[in-house]
């Protein structure tokens, strides 16, 4: 460091050119005028061709992993008949109702006991008879929240739940 070079105070926001130095003390005069005495090991140059050809890698930005319990995209429940079983003709309404009700018990099981926090539960629009199975079913359960998809909910064939 010697007369006449921009230096820079390490941890401070201040900066200025050299005026005198005197052993370990450097004395330099800011862009106002001030005078300041700082030791030689708490000043560094404040020179821009220091950093001129001076190589810049960027590296790529890990990607961050979201566990399934935190995607924002909700675990599907399709509960029409025909893809649950493969011979949906070989079964009466009442079979129906019971097998689609099961299944909706399982996959509200599996969305607690694997933390997921979304489900949607697709029962189509129909006489109602389906519909009001998965309403009566989802009132029965505790720590869910559920609503309709669509903001009409006469129009709707799915139903959103929420779990706590």
């Amino acid at each position: 460091m010697k007369i006449g070079d921009h230096v820079s105070v390490v941890d401070e926001n201040l900066s200025g050119t050299i005026t005198s130095v005197n052993g370990n003390i450097v004395v330099f005069k800011d862009e106002y005028g001030f005078i300041y005495q700082y030791p030689k090991e708490k000043l560094v140059p404040k020179n821009a061709s220091l950093y001129e050809n001076m190589k810049v890698v960027k590296k790529t930005e890990p990607k961050k992993t979201i566990s399934k319990s935190h995607q924002k995209n909700p675990l599907i429940l399709d509960l029409h008949f025909h893809n649950l079983v493969k011979n949906p003709n070989d079964y009466d309404s009442f079979e129906r109702l019971f097998i689609q009700k099961e299944k909706l018990l399982e996959v509200l099981a599996f969305c607690r006991k694997n933390h997921l926090k979304r489900l949607e539960i697709v029962h189509g629009i129909g006489d109602g008879i389906l519909q009001r199975l998965v309403w009566d079913t989802l009132e029965s359960q505790t720590h869910l929240d559920f609503y309709n998809k669509e903001i009409l909910h006469h129009q709707s064939g799915a139903v959103m739940v929420e779990f706590h």
